[in-house]
């Protein structure tokens, strides 16, 4: 009977002691409330550029081409063109503003002729203004944006785990997500930079010459380079807080009580 009784109150020794360890453990993942505001800031800062980022790969305002105004015609001709589409607008001269040489901008309302590029299905350039773009550098920037929203999604899903389950290690792993999304974002702006001047060199022979251009980047680009330098700042948001804490105790001299 003494042995059952000693084998009873050791099984219930050896419950207490793992429900113990199971709370210790719980606890060392638990992040502190300080500790967690930090980290939902840094992740709210790294919302923003997640929003600015899908808003400007999925809009077509990245460049502005404009032609000149002529005299005697009503209407005048621009487009505006992105990773995956370009329109063109049939402007009324009327609309355009005063002392203005070029037709635009193209936000002014007109007749407009949108078209999916078909390097993406038919592998053929696009022409715009008689002028052929590089279907390569095109393809190139695009696929590069489409990686950075790719790693900018997993960094956020790292931190999503971060939070929920107290996985401080992936913070580490969303940090440098956010940064090589912020990097590739960057790296499709001056790619699709140059696919911009490749168009505008491409001038076809055929009659009647293509009429003279110019170009601005619109706000589409400009959305593109806030949310490559949000990400930055986030991810070095959530490597600060990766790094163990500073002692700064132990530079400063501990000063005592004067003697008088």
């Amino acid at each position: 009977m003494m042995m059952w009784s000693n084998f009873f109150m050791q099984e219930e020794d050896r419950r207490r002691r793992e429900a113990a360890g199971r709370r210790r453990a719980q606890g060392q993942h638990q992040l502190t409330p300080e500790r967690e505001g930090k980290i939902k800031l840094g992740l709210l800062l790294s919302a923003v550029g997640a929003t600015l980022a899908v808003l400007a790969v999925g809009t077509e305002f990245w460049v502005e081409l404009n032609t000149y105004k002529t005299n005697g015609s009503a209407v005048c001709e621009a487009a505006h063109l992105g990773l995956w589409k370009m329109c063109t607008k049939r402007l009324w001269q009327a609309d355009v503003p005063e002392g203005r040489d070029t037709c635009g901008p193209a936000e002014l309302p007109g007749e407009a002729n949108c078209t999916y590029f078909k390097f993406f299905t038919t592998g053929e350039n696009a022409r715009i203004f008689q002028r052929t773009t590089k279907k390569e550098v095109n393809l190139a920037a695009a696929v590069i944006a489409v990686l950075g929203l790719a790693v900018m999604a997993l960094g956020c899903l790292c931190i999503i785990m971060v939070l929920s389950k107290g996985a401080e290690f992936l913070l580490r792993v969303g940090a440098v997500c956010f940064g090589l999304s912020g990097l590739l974002l960057l790296v499709s702006l001056e790619v699709f930079r140059h696919a911009v001047q490749a168009l505008l060199q491409r001038v076809s022979d055929e009659n009647p010459p293509a009429p003279a251009l110019t170009y601005d980047y619109s706000w589409s680009l400009g959305c593109g380079v806030g949310a490559s330098l949000v990400l930055l700042l986030g991810a070095g948001c959530f490597l600060l807080l990766t790094l163990p804490t500073w002692p700064w105790g132990s530079l400063c001299l501990k000063q005592g009580p004067r003697d008088t």
